[in-house]
């Protein structure tokens, strides 16, 4: 699955993990350039405000 970053960049989801020294889910994705990124997933999934709109940090993409 595909997702759009709010600044524009497309990203694949690579998976789901969980951070050992604390046990925080996690989501794992991967960028155009092929480098992996793992951010908490409360942080991938949340809504943020951008020109006083609130929008999706990552969106999915169909």
């Amino acid at each position: 699955m595909k997702f759009r970053h709010y600044k524009g960049g497309i990203y694949e989801l690579v998976g789901a993990a969980t951070l050992e020294s604390d046990l925080t889910p996690m989501t794992v994705y991967r960028s155009p350039d092929g480098a992996l990124w793992v951010r908490p997933t409360a942080v991938f999934d949340e809504m943020i405000e951008l020109d006083g709109k609130p929008m999706r940090r990552f969106s999915p993409l169909p």
